[in-house]
Parts: C-alpha cells; structure tokens; sequence
C-alpha cells in the first residue's frame, strides 16, 4: 500500500498532499508526525475518487488491508479546501448482525444497538438515498430504534440490510464520490471560489467508538473564541457519544473545563482532560494555527480523529493572526498574508449577526458595507428632520442626486431602486461610511404613494421599521441583531505592520471635514480627492450658489461668490488643519451647474420665491441650462473656463486657507486639480488664472505660500495627450469611475440594466466599474503615467477612482509606477493591508 499513490495508509512519510488527496488528509499527516494518538487512517486521492464516481472501484482488499478484521470504519471527504465543503461523514461501516452481538457482549445491548441504528439510519438516507422521512421519525438510539430501522430499509427497498462490510464500504465511497461529482455540489462549492473540477479526497478511518465501560465519549475543543479571537477555551464533551454529538446534545452536553453552570470533563477525566489540552497546544504551535480538535474518549483513553481550522469571523481572523505572530509562531509578514483585505470592511461597520433569524425581504447591489435600521423616508428633508428628531432613519429614493448628500448623512442607510457599484449613492455611501444597498430592482418603489412593495406582496410604508445590509446586499423587514463594529487593538497592530511592508501610497478620498477626520482616524496618508461640490448643498449656501448661476453677468457673479468666499475658505482652513501637515488635493467644481437646480415644479417655486422671481422665468432658465448628455457637457475645466470667475473664488478660498493653516501651526503646499481636462490649452487657461489670483494673494496678505497644480485625467485623449499636458502639470491623478464611462462609452449609472448579463455571459469578465478594466483602461493608464513622465520624470501619478481601494488595481497601479491610489475613508484600511500582501508577495518572488 506505501507503493500505491491512491490508497495510502497515513503515516509520517507517506505520499500525500492537499493537491493530491484534500486537506483533511494532509492535516492528519501531520498529527501523525506529532505522534498524537491519531486512529489508524488510510487516505483515497482525487484520481481515485473521480474513478469510483465514475465507476472503477479500488482494491477493497487492499483497502481494508491496514484493518483488523471486523473493525469499525468511518469515512470522510478531504477536500483542497476545508470552505468547499463535501459529502457529511458516515460513521460506523462495518456494524452487521454479528457485530452487532460481538458488541453487545462488550458494550451492552443499548449502546451496541445505538451504533447499528446510526449506520442503518445514515447508510439508507445517504447512501442507499431512501426518503429522510421515514428514519426521521425512528430514530437512532436503543434497540426498538434498531429493529424499526432495519424493518423501514427492508420494506423500501425489498432488501434486507447489507451485512458485507466490504460491499457497505463500497457502496459509501460511491455514494460520496458521487455526490461530489453531482451538478448541484459543483455549483455549490463553485460558489465558494472552487474550480469546477475541484477534486476530492476521502479518508477512511477506523472508529474509536465512544461508547462502552469507563469513560466513554466524544467531543470538540478549540483554545479560541471563533467569534472573537480571545484565548478561550471553548466546545463541548458528551458521554456515551460519537461524532460531534456533543455539539447537538443540549442540556446533557458537559463542559470541558470546570465551570459554576455544570458538570466538566475536567471533573469527569481529568487526566484526559489535560491530555487534550497539551495536545491542542501542541498542533497550536507545530501546525501554526489555532485548530478545532474533534476527539473520542475510549475508557479514559483520547483519541484526535481530525484537527480543522477553527471557523473564525473576520474580526477574530485579525486577533487571532496577530496572536500568533505576537507568540512568535508565525512571522508577522505571514500574520499579514493570513488576513483578506476584504474582511477588514466587517470590522469597520456594524453587521447583521447571520447567526440570528432575519426576515429578507429584497435583494440589491451590496454598494457600501455595513448595516443599519431605521424607519423609511422617502426624501431628503424627512431624512434631516428624523435626525432632528434622534429618529434613525433609511432614505429611500429611486437615485440619489447630489441634493441628497445632505439627507445622506442624515441618514442610517440608503436604498435606492436604480444605481450598480459607482452610482452616486454608492460612491457618497462608501465615502462617508453609510451602508446603502443599491438596484434593488425586485421591489417596488412607488415614490409618489411612498410605499415600498416586495416580489411577495408586502407593503412598506413611510414610517415603517427595515434594516439595510450594505455588506450582503439585502433588505431586511424590521429589527435584526447586530454586531459592533470592533477597531480594537489587533486591528490597530496589524495595519501598524502593514504600513512597515508597503511600498505605495494610501490616501483618502474626503470632502467634508467629517470625512477628513475619518481619513486621519485610519491613518491616511493625506487627500488624494476633495470634491469640493459637495461643499455647495447646505441650505444656505445653495440658495447663493443658485444666485450666482442666475445672475446676468461676471459682476453679479462674482457679488454672489463673494458671499461663498467665507464659507468656502473656512471649509479649506478646517480640512488642512484636520490633516496637520499632509497633502491635501482639492478638485475645483466639476459638475454641470443644473445639478444645484431643483428639478420638479414645487422646486422651482421656492426657488423663484428664495430669489424673488418671477415663477416663469426661473422654469425658463431652468429649462435653458438642461442638456442632452450632461455628463459630457458643459462640466469641470469647461465650466471653469467659461464661467471664470467659480474658479477664482475656489483658488482664493485655498490659498487664504492655507495661509491661515500655516499660522496655526499646519504648514501645506495645497494641491489644485483641474477635473476632466482634455487639451494642454485648458490647463494653460486655468494656470494662468490661478497664478494671477495666486499672486493678489501674496500681495494683499504679504504671505509666502506654493502650491502644486495637477490634472484629474478622466478622458481617453487626456491620457493620450499627457505629454502635453504635463509640461503644465505637476501630477496626474486617474479618476477612473469617469474614464471607463468615456472609455466604454458606458453611463455607470445606467449600466446596472444589464451589466449582469454582460458577466454572466461573458462580454465582459467582471463589472469594470467595479474591477479595473486592465486591459482597456488600464493601457490608457500605463500609456498616459509614460508619456507624462517622458516630459517631466518627476511626475507624481495617482488613481483617485472608486477602483483605487481594489486590491486588484493597487497591484495594478505599483507595477505601472504609480506613486500613491486614493479611496474612500472607509476603504483605506482595505487598501493598506492589500498594499502590504503585495509587497510581500513581491520579496518571496
């Protein structure tokens, strides 16, 4: 058997591997190495699993050579990866008539007959596949248990129970290969991340029973709490058991150590007790994990009959990897690399406890982690009124605008019906750190009658209590429980080492001093993206803003953008001095004016009332700035150009700004962004412009300042044309949410309609709003971070788009030479652990 590959009995160098015979097997290996007391195991590989699923059974005399004869087995999968799951184990083959009263004679009738009873219960439902029903309502203890189930089996099948246990051997690993190799199993663990033709193993075992004299029993143990990380002892021990009974056996189940609630195995076996625990220890140290031990108990006598990794939330993953690491197990690189960046987002955001009943009444785009529970509001003020109020609240719209930005932050949650990964609600959600659940398509949204209705009838109304989990994209009716957000000390240490490991720079895409504060709370290393629009929508500054774009000519404007001068300069001086020190990057207004324009009628009026106007000419003015395609309209650097004296403001509001941060003891050189620029000329228009403000600055203040002025690329000629352009530029900062819009040709708000169905069959490998399209917009990147860098080397490169906390683009972005990537708040922790693990993956390359 130590010659043949498929069919090895595990000893400490034996031919085995997790790619060739799952990761159960492997781990056993190595328990055997340890010398535990491990029962005599053989292992099948996935070449000889595929052949029994396929019909070409293995040597069973070899198989059961390693045996003795009449001994009872066990069998269970091994496969890659213990998350892709496998057919559940099947204990006790081998149990017939004569072993039946061979036992009884050693164990007792009822405990002989308990065991008969669970293999005939187990061998008719999973392997012979007969009605669950039926041998439900037997059930598998004592002898009455057994005769009823041989009877049930016999009368279904019009045979009697198999009593060879080479043929009921048999048939089990046909039945679980099989089932591995099943349509359903396959798209199951597909969507777990397995390869569809993921293999499985299957290791045979021979059974320590836990029944019988003595102290007899089974159990599991771990040294950690999976839920939070702390070292805790943690599982359950039940006498006169097998299996994981103890996990199932309610009041009767003891605890393992001692403990004021009940009865321990410390006080039933001590001695096994702290055989146990030294070996859980033990694996700890030689496995360099924290592992989950289940164990039987055979008259005092231990047994390990598997060792997994202990099933763990993302917030114990951080503890427990940093634990390791702290006890010198592990290296604190390998601590890094132990972590998902993704999982970092449960941390961050209070979360539905999955654990807990939940009433899911909707599905959406999970476009901003976290969860919250309010009553529904359909608008902007009801949100900013339950506020008011200390109500909690959840805004629903159709799609968010940028009037809503208020209301938003306002809000505990977002739902909205229209919207994918980049749409307007998504961006501001994850950027101020709100959970929203976008595209929520299989509800209906009636805004006019505020009523929410589900696919199966329900009705939701404006003051009615739902839940939105940002992290899982669904809808919940009511209350749910919920898990904290946890920044503990763990989570602290480990993104301290992964600031040690990196080799990019993070920083954070922040638009109010809130979000300022939040980038500096998670360690950012400055704003790559202040989008200052977002400054314009409180009440009394938008009612100014209307003003400005109403007047006649540049004096009235320009009256008009006096008055916004204070606020705005007052909004920079917070934000430098929020971020002491570090860069901060200010986009000058991009969007197309009609976005601070109401839309409907009752809008207008007030509007017309606030400016006191006649009702028709507001509507007609209204109506003469609305254009067919907005977004590529007159917008960002046109805007600037044609409408001058925006720009003159905003450029005067940082320079003061920066001047008073410098005397309150946080000196900086302010970045300027021109947005969505596409000829060197335009630069040199606007240059031009905030040179001359620049130095009326300098002379009213008698104040020394610089300041570093830069180009958002968000269109393909842009980056065509960075040679150009950086001959007047000293950074270029990608804003790749716009650039693939333009490069696709694609609204992102819009594309949510079928986008699905593009992945699903193929057109496009993943939503490149989501994931950076590297081969379309990613050569447009490379080709424009070139060019500009042909004309001046000293050119510093970014990419300030929603895909820049991606783990995917920050590898992309460190092997075109980028400088620094720029994320929401909420996304920097993300992108520093991702920033780490590629670093380091880089040196053991």
């Amino acid at each position: 058997m130590q010659n043949n590959p498929h069919i090895t009995l595990i000893t400490p160098d034996a031919p085995v591997s997790a790619d060739t015979h799952g990761g159960r097997t492997k781990c056993l290996q190595r328990l055997v190495r340890l010398e535990l007391p491990v029962p005599r195991t053989v292992g099948l590989s996935f070449d000889a699993v595929h052949k029994i699923a396929r019909g070409v059974m293995p040597d069973m005399a070899l198989l059961l050579s390693p045996f003795d004869t009449g001994e009872l087995l066990c069998v269970r999968p091994s496969s890659e990866d213990p998350d892709w799951g496998g057919p559940g184990a099947i204990l006790n083959i081998g149990m017939n008539d004569a072993r039946y009263l061979e036992l009884s004679d050693r164990l007792g009738q009822e405990a002989a007959a308990s065991l008969y009873a669970r293999f005939v219960h187990s061998y008719s439902v999973l392997v012979a596949r007969l009605d669950p029903d039926v041998f439900d309502e037997i059930g598998m203890e004592g002898q009455a248990s057994l005769s009823a189930a041989l009877a049930a089996y016999e009368d279904e099948t019009d045979e009697i129970f198999p009593q060879d246990p080479a043929v009921q051997l048999g048939e089990v690993l046909r039945s679980m290969a099989r089932a591995w190799e099943g349509t359903s199993a396959r798209l199951l663990r597909q969507g777990k991340g397995a390869p569809a033709d993921a293999g499985l193993g299957l290791v045979v075992q021979s059974m320590a029973l836990g029944f019988g004299a003595g102290e007899c029993g089974s159990g599991v143990l771990q040294l950690v709490d999976g839920q939070t990380g702390l070292m805790q002892l943690t599982g359950r021990y039940l006498s006169q058991s097998q299996g994981r009974d103890a996990l199932d056996g309610g009041v009767e189940a003891l605890f393992l150590e001692r403990d004021p609630r009940g009865p321990s195995l410390e006080d039933l076996a001590p001695d096994a007790f702290e055989a146990l625990i030294g070996h859980a220890t033990l694996m700890r140290a030689k496995l360099r994990e924290e592992m989950q031990v289940e164990f039987v108990i055979e008259d005092g006598r231990v047994h390990l009959l598997d060792g997994v990794r202990v099933a763990r939330t993302p917030r114990a993953a951080v503890r427990i990897a940093v634990r390791l690491a702290e006890d010198g197990i592990i290296t604190r690189q390998e601590a890094l690399m132990r972590v998902p960046p993704s999982a970092l987002n449960e941390l961050l955001h209070k979360q539905v406890d999955r654990t807990r009943p939940r009433d899911l009444v909707g599905r959406g785009v999970a476009a901003s982690p976290g969860a919250a529970t309010g009553r529904i509001v359909f608008s902007a003020a009801e949100a900013q009124a339950s506020a008011a109020r200390g109500e909690a609240c959840v805004l629903v719209r159709r799609e968010t605008s940028p009037e809503d930005v208020r209301g938003m932050h306002a809000a505990n949650a977002v739902l909205t019906e229209r919207g994918g990964m980049t749409s307007h609600a998504a961006v501001i959600g994850r950027g101020i750190g709100l959970p929203c659940v976008v595209g929520a398509t299989e509800m209906r949204f009636q805004m006019r009658k505020q009523m929410l209705t589900t696919r199966d009838g329900r009705v939701f109304k404006a003051g009615d209590v739902i839940t939105v989990d940002g992290t899982h994209g669904e809808v919940l009716a009511g209350e749910v429980a919920m898990l904290e957000a946890t920044l503990d000390d763990a989570f602290q240490t480990l993104l301290g080492w992964a600031d040690a490991e990196r080799d990019i720079g993070i920083r954070a895409n922040a638009d109010t001093p809130a979000d300022a504060k939040a980038a500096k709370m998670f360690l950012a290393q400055g704003i790559g993206l202040c989008r200052t629009e977002h400054m314009f929508f409180d009440d009394d500054r938008l009612t100014v803003m209307r003003e400005m774009i109403f007047a006649d000519n540049s004096e009235d404007r320009r009256a008009a953008l006096e008055r916004l001068l204070p606020v705005q300069r007052a909004d920079f001086t917070e934000l430098f001095c929020t971020m002491a020190g570090l860069p901060v990057c200010i986009r000058l207004l991009d969007p197309p004016l009609h976005e601070f324009l109401p839309s409907d009628h009752a809008g207008h009026r007030a509007l017309a009332e606030a400016l006191n106007l006649p009702l028709s000419n507001v509507t007609r003015r209204v109506e003469a700035m609305e254009e067919y395609n907005p977004m590529l309209g007159m917008r960002g650097v046109r805007l600037g150009i044609t409408v001058p004296e925006i720009y003159d403001m905003q450029a005067r509001a940082i320079f003061e700004a920066a001047i008073l941060a410098g005397e309150a003891g946080a000196p900086i050189v302010p970045e300027i962004m021109i947005p969505l620029v596409s000829a060197k000329r335009e630069v040199e228009l606007v240059k031009m412009r905030i040179d001359m403000v620049a130095a009326a600055v300098r002379s009213e203040t008698n104040a020394s300042f610089d300041y570093k002025l830069g180009v958002m690329v968000e269109t393909p000629r842009a980056a065509l044309r960075a040679h150009d352009i950086a001959e007047t530029a000293s950074f270029l900062s990608f804003g790749t949410n716009d650039l693939t819009q333009m490069t696709y040709g694609l609204s992102r708000d819009d594309a949510g309609r079928f986008m699905s169905a593009y992945v699903n069959q193929g057109v496009f490998p993943e939503d490149p709003f989501h994931t950076l399209d590297v081969d379309g917009v990613g050569e447009l990147l490379i080709l424009g971070a070139k060019r500009g860098r042909k004309t001046r080397p000293d050119l510093v490169l970014s990419m300030c788009g929603e895909h820049g906390g991606n783990p995917e683009s920050i590898a992309f972005c460190r092997a075109a030479g980028f400088d620094y990537v720029s994320c929401s708040p909420f996304r920097v922790p993300v992108a520093r652990l991702a920033a780490a693990q590629l670093a380091i993956i880089d040196k053991l390359e």
